[in-house]
C-alpha cells in the first residue's frame, strides 16, 4: 500500500515502501525516502532493529510453511521492494512450483514485480490496495496462480499496521478468512505498542510523513486473527518466533534480553481449522 497514486514513480514523495528498503540497506530509494530513514536511523537509535527483525521472522515463517505443511500457494498482501529472501525465493527453495502472488500499488514495487513475473512463471505481481481484498482474489493474475480450492497462505508482513482503525484491519483479514478454505494459514507481523516513549516518537514520525502506522498491543494483534488458531509460540516479539537453533543469538531456553526497538514487532502465524 502506498500514499502515491498512478503509474508513475514520484520522486517527491517518501514511499513506504522505499523507507523501508533504505533501512533494510537495499538501494530502491531516493533521497526523499533516505530523509525519513534517516530520522529513524538518527533520532531513533537502535530502531532499524525493526526492520531486519520483521524480514527475519517473515523468512522463517514461510520456511516453516513451504517444509513442515502441504500448502504450496503464497499471497503477499502489501509486499514491498523486493530484497533478499523473498517469499517466492524462500518457498521455491523447497518446492520449484510454489506460487506466489505479491499485492502492492507502488509504481516501484510494480517495476520489481514485472521483473519478476518475467524470470520466474510461478510469480505474479497485483496492482491493487490491499485494503481491497475483493479485487485482490478476483485479480485475474491472482487467478491464475492461486487455486482457492487449495489451502493458501496469506501473509500479513508489515502491513496491517499501516491500515488505521478505521479502515477495518480485522475486517481484512475476516475476508481472507471467510474466502479460503480450511487449512490455510496466516502470518502477520505488526509493530507492538511497548507503552513507551519510543512508541509514541516512532508513531509520531509515521503518522506525520503518511498519516498512518498504527501501534496496537498483542491482544489487539490476536484479534485480527479472530477465528482462526493462532499456533505457538502465540503473539510475541519477532525475535523470539520460532528462532533459529544454528544462528539464534539466543541461548538454549531461548533467553536474551530484547532490545526495546526488537520489542516493539511481534509476529504470529495462525491457521484456519
Amino acid at each position: 500500500m502506498t500514499e502515491e497514486g498512478g503509474s508513475s514513480i514520484d520522486r517527491t514523495k517518501p514511499s513506504i515502501a522505499r523507507v523501508y528498503d533504505y533501512l533494510l540497506g537495499g538501494k530502491d530509494n531516493y533521497a526523499v525516502d533516505r530523509q525519513v530513514g534517516d530520522v529513524f536511523k538518527r533520532d531513533l537509535p537502535g530502531s532499524v532493529a525493526i526492520a531486519f527483525a520483521n524480514r527475519a521472522a517473515l523468512t522463517r515463517a514461510i520456511r516453516t510453511i513451504a517444509t513442515t505443511t502441504e500448502v504450496r500457494q503464497f499471497i503477499d498482501l502489501g509486499s514491498g521492494l523486493p530484497t533478499v529472501d523473498n517469499v517466492h525465493q524462500v518457498a521455491q527453495q523447497h518446492d520449484p512450483t510454489a506460487r506466489v502472488v505479491y499485492v502492492d500499488t507502488d509504481p516501484q514495487v510494480l517495476v520489481h514485480g514485472r521483473a519478476l513475473l518475467e524470470e520466474n512463471e510461478w510469480t505474479r505481481i497485483v496492482p491493487v490496495d490491499v485494503r481491497e481484498p475483493e479485487q485482490v482474489r478476483t485479480h485475474p493474475d491472482t487467478l491464475k496462480l492461486i487455486e482457492f480450492d487449495r489451502p493458501v497462505a496469506v501473509i500479513f508482513s508489515a502491513i496491517l499496521h499501516h491500515v488505521n482503525d478505521d479502515e477495518d484491519p480485522a475486517g481484512i483479514v475476516r475476508y481472507w478468512r471467510d474466502h479460503v478454505p480450511s487449512g490455510s494459514y496466516f502470518f502477520v507481523s505488526h509493530f507492538r505498542s511497548g507503552n513507551n516513549p519510543e512508541t509514541a516518537e516512532a508513531e509520531k514520525v509515521l503518522q506525520d510523513t503518511f498519516g498512518r502506522g498504527r501501534w496496537r498491543s498483542d491482544e489487539e494483534i490476536a484479534s485480527v486473527l479472530d477465528g482462526l488458531e493462532i499456533l505457538d509460540p502465540g503473539i510475541v516479539p519477532a525475535p523470539l518466533w520460532r528462532p533459529d537453533a544454528v544462528d539464534s543469538p539466543f541461548n538454549s531456553s531461548g533467553e536474551r534480553e530484547l532490545t526495546v526497538w526488537e520489542r516493539l514487532i511481534a509476529a504470529g502465524l495462525a491457521r484456519k481449522p
